[in-house]
């Protein structure tokens, strides 16, 4: 599997376009921060909860995610950051693709399934809930506040993670609601847009 994804990886790999910043290994500094404390630090920091899935049938991978944003919209344009020692990863090489599901308060019990509580894995973790097939032949959430598929257009690798850039594909939107986000290392939900908390 290793020597897979070092393959695949290797495929995407693109040359900065001309006039983009790089620094040579020699001029930039070593960390010097020590990791726990950022890991403490961004723990502080309150975001919305993604699930992040690829692949169709029985190849369907997923997991849950805080580093998901909108690039660009200009053309529309999402950046997502994955852990290259997930199972997903190698499924979005190969398949060229990945769907972003963005929860609504009542999913933790899918945030956590996504990620990793319970030791679930693969198509396990779609059990229970209601999927949809976007356009690119990934999975949407059925009553997800928004569903945005993407088309895998580069990846950027860095240490431990792959940023994605994803050509958007598709956009649905759901019922306005609460939201689920991620903070002090633990899920809370949001109250709805009219003050009141989702049921």
């Amino acid at each position: 599997m290793d020597a897979v994804r070092s393959s695949l990886a290797a495929n995407l790999r693109l040359t900065p376009p001309e006039g983009a910043m790089s620094l040579a290994a020699d001029r930039v500094p070593p960390p010097i921060a020590d990791a726990g404390l950022l890991k403490q630090a961004m723990r502080r920091l309150v975001g919305g909860v993604v699930v992040v899935t690829a692949g169709s049938g029985e190849d369907r991978v997923g997991l849950t995610a805080t580093s998901a944003v909108s690039l660009s919209v200009d053309p529309p344009t999402m950046l997502v950051c994955v852990n290259r020692a997930s199972a997903t990863w190698p499924v979005i090489v190969q398949r060229r693709h990945f769907c972003v599901s963005i929860l609504a308060d009542g999913h933790r019990s899918i945030a956590e399934r996504f990620a990793g509580i319970g030791s679930l894995r693969g198509p396990a973790r779609y059990l229970g809930s209601e999927w949809t097939t976007m356009a690119s032949g990934a999975s949407g959430l059925t009553g997800a506040q928004a569903i945005i598929d993407c088309d895998l257009e580069e990846v950027i690798e860095r240490h431990s993670h792959a940023i994605l850039l994803g050509a958007v594909r598709e956009v649905r939107l759901g019922a306005e609601s609460g939201a689920l986000v991620y903070g002090r290392g633990r899920f809370h939900d949001l109250p709805s847009p009219d003050g009141r908390a989702e049921p």
